[in-house]
């Protein structure tokens, strides 16, 4: 990427990647094309910004002729709730609805037949006091692949695929779901970001997660996969229907989230409500949080105060103090 990028560039590329609309895309392309420093070394990536913000604008206007003909894609809308959000794919039967019956209070269809689930499905997995949204989608196979997930990979924070160990047939539909989608410019990576050379090429953070651990022959299954596919992700080995392994899995999505729980209180309240924190992602400051709370709020903002372990209680900070983990903050805005 070009030298010296902006926190404003960078928070804006982050935010594009995310994007789930071809509206949205051309957004924060945009503003990543006004902060991107104009300098020689950011020549390259200046031109690459350039050409994706012409195919986003093509998209969208073939998106709207298709539209007004009637042959416009299945699209399913999913706002983004929580800490973060998870997409949990694989092929038929590997277990992604178990699974997500298991860690959130949602009811999926779970069926010992494929393609149960022929549309997402969220779910919300707490963790201590605040949630992380799980979305189950439709299996993927060589021939099918619902166009919309793509772009559910590509905004996720993280993705679970999903090998089943219950037979030798799951090996072949992981190694399937892997190269399908690597034939995308959407891809499964062991980090989330955007490719050097091509912006429109983007990468997921992904955990593998071998499911049915607990049937006979299971692990010999999972070295047979070690040995076919070779992959870099993170492992995770559950039973979806006995709970095996799930506290750990639990534990690293909330982790890989990179949040912080943040605290509130109003002017006039003694104590913060401790039973439904904020949460912003490490590095953001009080006029980010600011702005979760209330678009105005950033406008009208004077000043916050602070509660914490790197302050003492009460301190008076500007809009750029950097939240840490536990902090109560105080909002003050100009009535």
């Amino acid at each position: 990427m070009a030298a010296n990028l902006t926190p404003q560039y960078l928070k804006a590329e982050e935010n594009y990647r995310r994007a789930t609309t071809p509206e949205e895309e051309l957004k924060w392309l945009q503003i990543m094309f006004a902060e991107i420093p104009k300098h020689k070394a950011s020549e390259k990536m200046q031109m690459m910004l350039k050409t994706k913000m012409s195919d986003v604008r093509k998209e969208m206007e073939q998106s709207r002729s298709a539209g007004k003909k009637g042959g416009a894609a299945k699209s399913f809308k999913i706002p983004r709730q929580g800490a973060g959000t998870c997409i949990v794919i694989g092929g038929p039967n590997a277990g992604k609805s178990q699974l997500l019956a298991a860690m959130t209070k949602a009811r999926p269809e779970v069926a010992p037949y494929p393609f149960t689930t022929n549309a997402p499905m969220p779910g919300m997995m707490p963790w201590n006091d605040v949630f992380v949204q799980l979305i189950d989608t439709p299996p993927i196979t060589p021939d099918f692949l619902e166009p919309y997930l793509l772009g559910y990979l590509r905004g996720a924070d993280l993705v679970l695929l999903m090998l089943d160990l219950g037979d030798d047939d799951g090996i072949t539909q992981c190694q399937d779901v892997l190269n399908r989608i690597a034939a995308t410019k959407t891809r499964l990576a062991r980090e989330s970001g955007l490719d050097e050379d091509d912006v429109g090429l983007s990468y997921t953070k992904t955990f593998l997660v071998p499911n049915k651990i607990d049937v006979p022959d299971a692990e010999e299954r999972l070295e047979l996969f070690h040995e076919l596919c070779s992959t870099n992700f993170d492992e995770f080995k559950i039973s979806a229907t006995e709970g095996t392994g799930l506290e750990e899995l639990r534990d690293a999505i909330y982790k890989t989230m990179n949040v912080v729980r943040v605290y509130t209180k109003q002017p006039t309240q003694k104590e913060p409500d401790r039973d439904r924190p904020f949460t912003v992602r490490q590095g953001d400051t009080v006029l980010d949080l600011a702005e979760q709370i209330h678009k105005d709020y950033v406008e009208k903002f004077k000043f916050g105060r602070v509660w914490g372990e790197a302050v003492h209680d009460g301190t008076v900070v500007k809009g750029d103090y950097v939240i840490r983990e536990g902090d109560v903050v105080e909002i003050h805005v100009a009535s």
